[in-house]
């Protein structure tokens, strides 16, 4: 008969195990562990999606927008609600220009992940109602902030009819130092149906992005809104 010592350590064991796939399930933002997050396209076309987290901010936001108008792309703007007060017209002109609004939450606070989903819910519905409010349009794109899941935001992302999106190629711009190491470093992941995650708050970001957009072109690649790409509807 195993020994009461040897169960208990069994248990040690599994408990152990189920923890590191809760841990790795939160921060991985494409395993799907607690909720389903469109993280890229099931697709051979050689077809890439822009995104661009954490803004408007009047920094590098505008900037962003004169690179992708004079490149003719289009992109997706997952948008903190906190940033929008007095940044009505970039918001306003970034929906103009043909890029879709994306909610980033309203806070976008360093604790977010422990709030109950009553309070998630609520920062998502203030971040649409902000969105709405200027654009008239209501998103239904959701990104997590920080990429981090867990069951309370899945309820919330179910209670709120949004659909979560991820990305499979994380530029890491907000911690990059070298703009040519950054470049290589997005453009060598690159494959058909990827979503790029990138910030309009980092000026890193804005300095390679007319390269990045020619690279991606050079490499046979177009560039799609995410919407499009993953055929999805961007607003309720």
């Amino acid at each position: 008969m195993m020994g009461y010592h040897q169960i208990s350590g069994w248990w040690y064991l599994l408990a152990g195990i189920h923890i590191g796939l809760c841990v790795w399930g939160a921060i991985n933002v494409r395993s799907g562990f607690f909720i389903k997050t469109l993280s890229s396209a099931q697709t051979t076309k050689k077809t890439v999606a822009l995104t661009f987290d954490d803004g408007p901010l009047p920094e590098y936001t505008p900037r962003i927008l004169d690179i992708l108008k004079a490149h003719q792309v289009k992109a997706v703007f997952f948008c903190i609600g906190r940033h929008i007060p007095d940044n009505e017209d970039l918001l306003q002109r970034i929906h103009e220009e043909g890029h879709v609004i994306g909610n980033h939450s309203y806070c976008h606070d360093f604790w977010f992940d422990m709030y109950n989903w009553r309070r998630m819910e609520l920062d998502l519905l203030n971040m649409n109602d902000m969105a709405e409010n200027v654009l008239d349009v209501q998103p239904r794109l959701f990104r997590p902030p920080y990429g981090v899941t867990n069951p309370n935001l899945a309820t919330a992302v179910r209670k709120t009819n949004m659909t979560a999106i991820g990305w499979n190629i994380r530029s890491l711009d907000t911690v990059a130092k070298d703009e040519q190491k950054l470049l290589e470093h997005i453009l060598s992941k690159l494959k058909p149906g990827a979503v790029i995650l990138l910030h309009d708050t980092c000026r890193i970001t804005a300095d390679i992005l007319p390269a990045l957009i020619e690279g991606i072109r050079q490499r046979g690649y177009e560039l799609e809104r995410v919407d499009k790409l993953l055929k999805i509807p961007a607003y309720a």
